[in-house]
């Protein structure tokens, strides 16, 4: 954190009324920070504070302060302990609240990568409690008190929603897609159309993931249209595998060709090859059965005879992070031996949390939408949503509606995280344009509040997407909204 200074004409402070950390320590100001608190840590930050005032005077800025108290001071020292002191104080109180906190989600992406993605379910926080606060029999076997493996609790749930043979699970489909890689492929040819070397959030590339696993890229066709010939002419003696890569947040349209799976298939058993298909969001269930567009489900590509295919767990499944890998059982059994493995393998809250949303599967599909937030937000009906933004309208006070220009209006909300990407779910949302101020600056203040509110800007207005607002926490937005509404309150415009 930067120290910053008003300029005061009484001081000409330097560098050498700088204290020593010992005389900070000294002080009887510290006497209260040092109580419960190990020294070592508080020792850290004096001298950073220090540290960074030197570099400002250093640089002729200060001496300055904001601190009226300051003003007062007889003395450059007293001044510049005062400062260090205040920014050390700071800094321990910052460094005492945490950083990883919950926010409410209003910007109507429910699979939101920076927010987490997917909400679990009830089910899956009471086996992530119960998990973590006892031991479990994580790789025990209880039967013969024998070493077991993690995965196993899981295997079974998965092969029977998904018709594989076999499964691996690893830290993320990012990992799963390595591993596969790695173990299939390292230094041979990998062939991928060209039309599917996507690029996901957070500068996930196909062609680096695969540079990275140790295989070497064969790309085939042209970024719009790729044939089965152009397969069928890449594969040589160094090709290992076929990959097929879901473009799941992104579609082409227009002038396009592309091979079918079933057709890949063909291919693939043709030429001797094992054929892998990175899914990405993968579904367990169709989709349709609640209304919503087609994406491609695990079990019917592996019916189609893809060899394996991975898929995030944290996305449409509505589970915690993870890659999965389902498909038979000679080639799983290859990825579970190597080395690779023990890096990127999930650990027991994962493994209790996926355990426990995939049992949710077992459920008729009307009790698992109830059970899965995610899927929740996807269904349901816009007339509920609208209501739930009338009401956080209504328990607004008219002075806070007023100065934030609030009103309802409708809108359109994401499935997000590469999971149909051009689909748009029906919304509403609370739309917010003051008079006085800006809507960057009034979604700067809910996002710094102590419970943050995260909506997003479009079109000059901050849109506050009730999709994603659970009605629980309508009363918090009612809240944040009335702390920050003050700044934007036009002069002569109310009480």
């Amino acid at each position: 954190m930067r120290l910053h200074f008003r300029y005061h004409q009484r001081m000409a402070a330097d560098v050498t009324s700088l204290p020593s950390v010992d005389q900070v320590l000294n002080l009887e100001s510290m006497a209260q920070m040092l109580d419960g608190r190990d020294r070592t840590y508080v020792v850290t930050h004096i001298r950073k504070a220090i540290e960074q005032l030197r570099n400002q005077l250093l640089a002729g800025e200060g001496p300055r302060s904001h601190l009226s108290s300051v003003d007062a001071c007889e003395d450059d020292r007293t001044a510049l302990m005062t400062l260090i002191v205040s920014t050390v104080e700071a800094a321990l109180v910052a460094g005492e609240s945490a950083s990883l906190r919950r926010v409410i989600n209003a910007t109507g992406v429910i699979l939101h990568t920076g927010l987490g993605r997917a909400p679990l379910a009830a089910a899956a926080l009471e086996a992530i409690q119960a998990t973590a606060a006892q031991y479990c029999n994580l790789e025990l076997d209880l039967e013969s008190g024998l070493r077991g493996s993690r995965v196993s609790h899981v295997e079974a749930l998965l092969a029977g929603l998904s018709g594989a043979e076999a499964v691996a699970v690893a830290n993320n489909n990012a990992g799963a897609v390595m591993l596969m890689l790695n173990t299939l492929a390292r230094d041979r040819e990998v062939v991928v159309s060209r039309g599917q070397l996507v690029e996901i959030g957070g500068s996930f590339r196909i062609p680096d993931i695969i540079g990275a696993s140790g295989a070497r890229i064969r790309e085939v066709g042209t970024t719009n249209r790729t044939h089965r010939s152009d397969y069928e002419r890449a594969i040589g003696p160094q090709t290992a595998l076929i990959l097929a890569v879901h473009p799941s947040n992104y579609e082409v349209r227009g002038f396009t060709a592309e091979v079918a799976l079933e057709e890949l298939v063909d291919v693939a058993r043709t030429a001797q090859l094992p054929l892998a298909f990175d899914l990405g969001a993968g579904a367990l269930l169709g989709l349709e059965r609640w209304g919503l567009p087609h994406e491609p489900v695990v079990s019917d590509c592996l019916q189609l005879g893809v060899d394996v295919v991975s898929f995030s767990a944290d996305k449409i499944l509505g589970g915690p992070q993870a890659g999965i890998i389902a498909g038979g059982r000679e080639l799983i059994s290859r990825m579970a031996a190597n080395p690779m493995m023990r890096a990127l393998r999930c650990d027991k809250l994962i493994i209790a949390a996926l355990e426990a949303t995939l049992r949710l599967f077992q459920l008729d599909p009307e009790a698992l939408r109830s059970a899965l937030p995610a899927l929740r937000m996807m269904t349901e009906p816009v007339d509920i949503i609208e209501t739930r933004a009338a009401a956080l309208l209504r328990a607004l006070d008219e002075e806070v509606r007023l100065a934030l220009g609030a009103s309802v209006r409708a809108t359109s909300a994401r499935i997000g995280s590469g999971s149909l990407p051009v689909e748009e779910l029906p919304s509403f949302a609370l739309a917010c344009k003051p008079e006085v101020g800006t809507v960057e600056a009034i979604a700067r203040d809910l996002r710094q509040l102590s419970q943050p509110v995260v909506g997003r800007i479009s079109h000059d207005q901050l849109i506050l997407d009730m999709r994603t607002v659970r009605d629980d926490e309508v009363s918090a937005m009612v809240s944040a909204l009335s702390s920050v509404a003050g700044a934007y309150r036009s002069p002569g415009g109310g009480s």
